[in-house]
């Protein structure tokens, strides 16, 4: 037998006049006459974590039976329904990190810091912070190495606008970051996409040379489109569909941050949005979570945070089914059944487009599956019911199969105020190779995980 086929590294970088583009997962790749779940190229793992703050509506998102998801899901995750088979929804977790100190007060506005370590987080307005090491950080130690972006950390909210006054003597960073490389080391959480993507896309540029680029108007892929075209002919009629597929999405991509640059739109009142970043919250997430998913197409980053907004944001949402409703005031319901049932939609709305992201990662091939085949993901909130920052039966789901390691389809209900969130955390180290006797809170693991 005579075995002709090339194979090109899974590491391939088209580079030219400033830019490096990534290049998605190709036959070409998988080296001749191996089987493909052998080998690296069958996909690498990733690990996202999504934190949204003020809990949720009681009464919309708990499943009525514990064991496998009915047809129909809870109001808050119908968006996720296409996805039942990727899906577990955990109830009863406690997160207890999140609670006041003994003694104190006024820690339940500025804790998103503990969400991803179940630490509770030194009371201070300082400098001298300190919250736990979060396990997206762990996890990116373990599998970001070979990456150009060991990890990425992303908003959809500014930290310098009118969303929080940072009192009760916590500081900002604690709510501005959910992502810690160290106790004492928060990571900032990038807000603007256009800086998102010319991290992955614009290595070896100068910051001179993208302005120069935007402002002619270039596609990156137009400085590499000679490298582009060469590629094409060595590789098989499948992979150049999946390679069209993969730069027309990085030309989309670019032509919307393009229009987000040149927007002149007006703000919603009273909310601060530096220039660049698209106005509106429907439009700047997409984007986050397509520029997430490119990312992970490309291999160049396995992990990432997003911060769906931050505590005590007043922002209204005027793409959900409660246009006017601001979220903190919202929170707020007063057990009110109407203004319940409108804290519901908003909290349905954050689920739809963390269903986008789902989508995309659905629905992109990667070795001998999908992106969501290969990836886990997480998210929560470290509140139950917010009306009265209760911190108990705090929801909390997980989604993709993490290479099979994952099962899916399944509502795991947990004892009211007996199990910490740092539990579910060192079981999802677990799901990484990552095994550790405790973290934060914990006490011990999550039973049928």
């Amino acid at each position: 037998m005579f075995i002709t086929k090339k194979s090109i590294p899974r590491r391939t970088l088209l580079r030219g006049a400033g830019a490096a583009l990534g290049l998605p997962l190709l036959d070409a790749m998988v080296p001749a006459a191996t089987v493909l779940a052998q080998t690296a190229a069958s996909g690498p793992r990733r690990f996202f974590a999504g934190f949204v703050p003020h809990g949720a509506a009681p009464g919309y998102w708990v499943p009525e039976k514990e064991g496998p998801l009915a047809a129909e899901l809870p109001f808050t995750w119908k968006p996720l329904e296409p996805y039942r088979d990727n899906l577990t929804i955990l109830t009863g977790l406690h997160a207890t990190s999140s609670e006041p100190p003994p003694g104190e007060t006024g820690a339940d506005h500025w804790v998103a810091a503990a969400f991803l370590c179940a630490e509770k987080p030194k009371k201070t307005a300082g400098a001298d912070v300190h919250a736990g090491h979060t396990i997206d950080q762990i996890i990116a130690e373990k599998i970001g190495r070979e990456t150009l972006l060991p990890s990425v950390e992303m908003s959809v909210e500014d930290p310098g606008s009118g969303s929080s006054n940072c009192g009760e003597g916590y500081s900002c960073v604690y709510t501005n970051t959910f992502s810690w490389a160290s106790p004492t080391t928060p990571l900032p959480m990038e807000l603007n996409p256009q800086v998102v993507f010319e991290r992955m896309f614009g290595s070896g540029s100068t910051p001179e040379q993208r302005v120069a680029r935007r402002q002619r108007n270039q596609s990156i892929l137009d400085s590499i489109n000679a490298k582009i075209s060469s590629l094409r002919k060595e590789i098989s009629v499948p992979d150049r569909s999946r390679l069209d597929n993969f730069t027309e999405n990085v030309r989309e991509i670019e032509r919307r941050l393009q229009i987000a640059a040149n927007a002149t739109t007006t703000a919603p009142e009273g909310f601060a949005v530096p220039p660049g970043i698209p106005q509106s919250f429907d439009e700047h997430i997409k984007l986050m979570f397509d520029l997430l998913a490119l990312g992970f197409q490309a291999d160049i980053t396995r992990v990432a945070t997003l911060l769906f907004a931050r505590d005590l944001t007043g922002r209204v949402y005027p793409e959900s089914e409660a246009p006017t409703l601001g979220f903190h005031g919202g929170s707020h319901h007063g057990e009110d059944p109407q203004r319940i049932d409108q804290l519901s939609k908003i909290n349905q709305y954050h689920v739809k487009m963390l269903a986008h992201f789902v989508d995309k990662l659905a629905k992109t091939e990667d070795g001998d599956g999908s992106l969501l085949d290969h990836s886990l993901l997480l998210y929560g909130s470290n509140m139950g019911n917010p009306n009265q920052h209760l911190h108990y039966d705090v929801p909390h789901v997980l989604l993709g199969g993490n290479h099979g390691l994952m099962k899916g389809g399944r509502h795991l209900a947990y004892p009211t105020k007996t199990v910490p969130t740092g539990n579910l955390l060192v079981s999802l180290l677990d799901q990484f190779d990552i095994h550790r006797e405790s973290i934060g809170d914990s006490t011990g693991r999550l039973e049928n995980i």
